[in-house]
């Protein structure tokens, strides 16, 4: 479901050029950050590069390019 809302211009513009670099598109970078940012507050004591590493395992796992890992 898709909803519409009224976001600052300069927000919209700062998501069009990181989507740009991303291969996004400027809804989907908006998506991204709020995704980012909903995990932030609920795990306030991880790092970002965390929450950047779980959401690219999650699309990996998503796409079929996932393998089980077996400690030796």
């Amino acid at each position: 479901m898709s909803t519409a809302i009224k976001l600052d211009s300069a927000l919209i513009e700062s998501a069009r050029i990181y989507a740009s670099a991303a291969h996004r598109s400027t809804p989907k970078q908006i998506e991204h950050w709020a995704n980012i940012g909903r995990i932030a507050e609920q795990n306030p004591e991880l790092p970002y590069e965390f929450f950047v590493g779980l959401l690219q395992a999650r699309a990996q796992v998503k796409m079929g390019d996932a393998s089980e890992y077996t400690f030796e």
